[in-house]
């Protein structure tokens, strides 16, 4: 049995990995932290066989918690979760001392491959994070790297106020029914601005989406 803690400043993000997880036999969620130092505390308390933690949370992202636990708690494995795939969080992230890297948009399949790979003492890293490795550390070390600055794209469209307010909610994970109770509006309009947005920008999936959104610099 791989015991597992969450740590995702979002509580639909982790009831939604929780629910995929235990989905499966052989492995269980046995705590979650909503930030860093949560993390840390949770992780001493209960010594899980892996860490699934976000990058971006408040009080101790999840880079300088990894980096914290690896320090005391060796034989707890790590696998970071961020919806960006930057050279920045990538090269950080192994620095810490992660033993995956793993994207929100990742496939069921994928994430479960992921948990298991590193439960066995393996590494896993997502798509196109395995040429970031190669280029950084190819000789054993990691070379400095600045926060990049990507050039935007022209948007050739508008997004009104409302597709915005939605689009910011479905990078979160979170379904229509959520979103219509936040939003206070109808599931099926939520459905609608849904379907509008992947439509606009021409996204067949949520990475798709969230690849689009990254490069129109729309989050």
């Amino acid at each position: 049995m791989i015991n597992v803690v969450l740590a995702d400043d979002h509580v639909l993000v982790r009831d939604g990995i929780k629910a995929l997880l235990e989905d499966q036999t052989g492995i269980v969620v046995i705590d979650e932290a909503s930030n860093g130092k949560e993390a840390l505390e949770v992780v001493s308390k209960n010594k899980p066989h892996v860490l699934i933690i976000d990058i971006r949370m408040p009080e101790m992202n999840g880079i300088e918690a990894v980096a914290e636990i690896k320090k005391h708690y060796k034989d707890v494995k790590t696998l970071m979760l961020s919806m960006h795939d930057s050279e920045e969080y990538v090269v950080k992230s192994i620095q810490a001392g992660a033993d995956g890297y793993l994207l929100k948009g990742a496939s069921k399949e994928e994430f479960i491959k992921a948990v298991n790979k590193v439960a066995s003492g393996g590494k896993y890293f997502t798509g196109d994070v395995s040429s970031i490795i190669m280029n950084n550390f190819v000789n054993g070390t990691a070379t400095k790297v600045e926060e990049p600055k990507p050039v935007a794209k022209e948007l050739p469209f508008k997004l009104t106020k409302r597709e915005k307010q939605i689009l910011s909610l479905v990078l979160e994970l979170k379904n229509n029914k959520v979103i219509a109770e936040e939003l206070q509006i109808s599931k099926r309009t939520a459905e609608v601005h849904r379907f509008n947005l992947m439509k606009k920008l021409e996204a067949k999936n949520l990475q798709e989406l969230t690849n689009k959104a990254k490069d129109y610099q729309l989050i």
